[in-house]
């Protein structure tokens, strides 16, 4: 995987979504966490992970708490996690991921997205030879503190990272989907915190995209973005660093 990996990545995953969408993606996991396994990380590997990723995201304490609280109160909403998946035009293959307190409607917002979009939703599982899930770890330079980053690499290989991508900053740590308990484990026990610590979908294959199909698949990814209940959107679109320039170009 590696470089190519990283260089792909950029291209064909779907942009950062906004502050305030991502301190409620957060705080949607908090309170699942929290209903899940109590409100003591220490006894709650879920809820630890989740509040690691609020830190990392700079989402203040005030607000970690609240979310705690809120979900101990009953005072938050049951949230289901939901997954869409479908083709935009060209081909392009879409998984969509969602938290949602009302499945009904955000299943109809989704097909209304799509359909808007000429694109086609699926059925559950028919894009499971496309998409693979995976751990992501990043982990900063400073959280390794006076630990040597060549061992350190070394530690987390020999813990079952299938993948280590580094470079100034820090580290990039993938491993297998069934792996991420274990990962998070050895991390522990090398004192290192991490950034964040998500599971993720990656393409296995992508489909090339001229200009046309490009701007209909990130206006589709657009409008999936802006819906509260849409905790991430994947794509297998690749395109060329011309077409690339001409989006950027308007």
């Amino acid at each position: 995987m590696g470089r190519i990996f990283e260089k792909r990545k950029h291209k064909i995953f779907a942009r950062n979504a906004k502050l305030s969408k991502l301190f409620t993606r957060i705080g949607k996991e908090i309170a699942m966490a929290v209903k899940a396994g109590g409100p003591n990380p220490d006894n709650n590997g879920r809820l630890k992970v989740a509040i690691q990723n609020a830190r990392g995201m700079n989402m203040p304490k005030d607000n970690i708490d609240r979310a705690i609280k809120k979900a101990v109160g009953g005072e938050e909403a049951d949230f289901s996690e939901m997954t869409y998946e479908g083709y935009a035009p060209g081909g392009v293959a879409v998984f969509v991921e969602a938290a949602t307190n009302n499945p009904t409607r955000t299943v109809a917002n989704v097909r209304s997205f799509f359909s808007k979009c000429g694109a086609n939703m699926g059925t559950s599982g028919s894009l499971s030879h496309i998409f693979d899930r995976k751990a992501e770890f990043v982990i900063e330079t400073a959280a390794l503190k006076d630990r040597d980053p060549d061992e350190f690499e070394m530690e987390v290989i020999d813990a079952g990272a299938d993948d280590v991508v580094r470079d100034d900053e820090g580290f990039v740590i993938y491993a297998p989907f069934h792996s991420f308990g274990d990962m998070q484990q050895k991390l522990d026990a090398l004192g290192v915190e991490s950034k964040s610590a998500e599971l993720k979908r990656f393409p296995l294959t992508t489909t090339p995209a001229d200009i046309t199909t490009a701007r209909a698949v990130l206006k589709l990814v657009d409008l999936l973005d802006e819906d509260e209940d849409v905790s991430a959107v994947y794509h297998n679109m690749d395109i060329t660093e011309e077409v690339e320039a001409e989006l950027e170009n308007g």
